[in-house]
């Protein structure tokens, strides 16, 4: 797989920054998770995404390691003053579009590849999930917030040499794509 060609296909799409990252400097930490279960979103036990439903700690750890590649996307905004709301909402929606079309891209254009999707903030691709009564409708669209999954983002940044904060007057938008070629039985 050429990781480095997909993070070039990240920033082609329009993301601030898009490099790759090594799978093994992502550990989830069960005092990350605990302050996703604060609920401040109001997700927490609410869609198949975020947590509880999206397993434990150990299981998340789990799921990471499957993969073999990964790459970390930003959308960093200039604001114009602290109490630019105005430019932190208009920020956070184009990382959001971008978000999930780079994520339906690279279903498109690697068919015989798993994706986990890691982003801001809990999925957003149903109106109203099936949790807790039904199956994910649409689990190969799923987005697990990178808290819930108990990723300290910042830590993933530092560790994989890649600037978290962009000076005073920023504000930046982290998720993550995780790869790895299908297996097939022939």
């Amino acid at each position: 797989m050429d990781i480095e060609r997909i993070a070039q296909e990240a920033r082609e799409f329009g993301f601030t920054l898009a490099a790759p990252i090594s799978i093994e400097t992502i550990n989830p930490m069960t005092a990350v998770r605990d302050m996703c279960s604060v609920d401040k979103c109001r997700a927490y036990g609410k869609n198949w995404a975020c947590p509880p439903a999206c397993g434990s700690v150990e299981d998340c750890e789990r799921n990471i390691k499957r993969y073999s590649d990964a790459i970390i996307v930003q959308t960093t905004a200039q604001l114009e003053d602290d109490f630019d709301f105005e430019g932190m909402d208009k920020a956070a929606k184009m990382h959001g579009y971008n978000f999930v079309s780079f994520h339906d891209f690279l279903r498109e254009k690697y068919p015989g590849t798993e994706i986990l999707a890691l982003g801001t903030g809990g999925c957003m691709n149903c109106k109203e999930c099936t949790y807790p009564d039904e199956p994910c409708r649409f689990p190969e669209k799923m987005v697990h917030p990178m808290e819930g999954y108990g990723i300290m983002i910042s830590d993933v940044c530092k560790r994989n040499g890649i600037p978290y904060n962009h000076g005073r007057g920023t504000l930046t938008y982290i998720g993550c794509y995780l790869l790895k070629e299908r297996e097939t039985n022939l």
